[in-house]
């Protein structure tokens, strides 16, 4: 009944309705874009074959454990970067952002050498397959030189958001998206003269469309001013008391998000165990997922902002009221989208045509699996990412999702893939268990509102 209630007050808010539209609209497009093109990059690469899709998906994790590092980043300094603009503090946003930007420049270069200089053993972590291996190599070792950029661009996207300008980056994705779409097709299949390149070509590709999405974003930003905008010296100078409040604020995120990732990575090491077809198998399911989970994303990031700022201008109320709230909606969202996989789930293989019949089988069982979870983890991404990360309690998220898990998700994977030999829509399902341990504990800690901390007070 109370649910009810909430709902019908929530959509006879038109201000909360005009927020959420005006924020969580641009970062789900900018999201179905990326996710999209994600799709398009793992068709085009399926016609190479089943080595060359596992391949990239599997050098993909180092970029994926890059940008989860940068996410933390990210996400970490929205926190006050949302606070600052709120209280209309914008000397604290550009130093904030200077901060993230600086750190992100660090990861990916680190990266980018790794990629460049052992990108063979970064392929032996996940898998000894002989014939996937070369495609990996190829590929890492192209691809590794948009590390950098994409970090940059990522950083100025998400600080963008934060002073509440989601269209920006929405049009610099929709420029990355028609590039990558339009190159990837000249080099992987060699058109318009250009030789066929195979999983370098998709490799170049990402490149010149992580430059041609920056490029975007620069101009836009050398032609309106906003706090994200002013001398170098406003971005690189931090007193002690701004560095440790960041370390206090946005180190927690980095390091949750940093071992998040790599817990992730460890979940496709399992999962590789049960062989080349099952990591086939996933990357098309991670595929479709991804698309099915751009709401959520755009809700989770519009929370962030949406309570950040609330808590920023004083109003804690209204962050409780809205945070609770976008919570109930994305739990909404995911019982919805997760239906839709399971009915849907034979119409995705049309894209996918050069898949064999066990891929295929491997994936239809996991499109179910994936739907009956996809409503917690909606509802967790929002539960991190929007309401504990944008009300500033971000210590106890990252003591939370850590615990999930590495002490849930990553024992429950390996007792299903290496001692059980399950099939991996069951390996999956016991690796969701941290999803539905984090939405138990959270939620308490949602209605004590412990959570909402005004970081620009201290």
């Amino acid at each position: 009944m109370s649910y009810m209630k909430n709902l019908r007050e929530m959509f006879q808010d038109k201000k909360f309705l005009k927020l959420v539209y005006s924020l969580a609209v641009p970062v789900a497009l900018q999201n179905l874009l990326a996710s999209v093109l994600n799709t398009l990059d793992t068709t085009m690469i399926s016609s190479l074959g089943d080595y060359a899709i596992s391949a990239v998906g599997l050098a993909n994790q180092i970029f994926f454990f890059m940008t989860i590092i940068c996410f933390g980043i990210a996400t970490g300094t929205s926190v006050m970067i949302a606070q600052y603009n709120g209280k209309e503090d914008y000397e604290g946003v550009r130093k904030s952002h200077g901060m993230a930007l600086m750190l992100s420049l660090i990861v990916a270069s680190i990266f980018t050498i790794l990629a460049l200089a052992i990108p063979e053993q970064l392929m032996r972590i996940f898998t000894d397959d002989a014939n996937v291996i070369p495609y990996g190599v190829t590929y890492l070792r192209v691809v590794s030189f948009s590390y950098i950029l994409t970090a940059v661009n990522f950083i100025y996207s998400v600080s963008m958001r934060s002073i509440g300008n989601a269209k920006t980056p929405l049009v610099a994705s929709t420029f990355a998206f028609f590039g990558n779409a339009f190159f990837n097709y000249v080099f992987i299949f060699g058109k318009l003269g250009f030789p066929a390149m195979g999983v370098a070509g998709g490799a170049l590709g990402t490149i010149l469309a992580r430059i041609l999405e920056f490029i975007v974003l620069y101009i836009t930003l050398k032609k309106h001013r906003s706090p994200l905008t002013g001398k170098l010296k406003d971005f690189i100078t931090f007193d002690s008391h701004f560095k440790k409040l960041y370390l206090k604020t946005a180190g927690p995120v980095i390091l949750n998000e940093t071992f998040w990732s790599l817990g992730q990575i460890i979940y496709q090491i399992a999962y590789a165990k049960l062989g080349t077809r099952s990591v086939t198998a996933l990357q098309i399911g991670m595929t479709v997922q991804n698309i099915f989970f751009v709401l959520a994303r755009g809700l989770a990031g519009a929370c962030t902002v949406i309570v950040g700022n609330s808590i920023g201008a004083g109003d804690e109320e209204q962050a409780y009221r809205y945070g609770t709230w976008l919570l109930e909606l994305s739990a909404l969202t995911g019982l919805v989208l997760g239906a839709l996989m399971i009915i849907f789930r034979e119409s995705f293989f049309v894209i996918f045509p050069n898949i064999t019949p066990e891929s295929k089988a491997i994936a239809a069982d996991l499109f179910i699996t994936m739907g009956i979870a996809l409503f917690v983890k909606t509802h967790n991404s929002t539960l991190i990412v929007g309401i504990f990360r944008g009300g500033g309690d971000t210590r106890y998220s990252m003591a939370l999702e850590m615990s999930c898990v590495w002490l849930i998700g990553v024992p429950l994977a390996f007792l299903g893939a290496v001692v059980l030999k399950l099939p991996l829509h069951y390996v999956y399902l016991m690796a969701c268990g941290e999803e539905f341990a984090k939405a138990a504990i959270g939620l308490p800690r949602v209605i004590s509102k412990k959570w909402i901390k005004n970081i620009t007070n201290e």
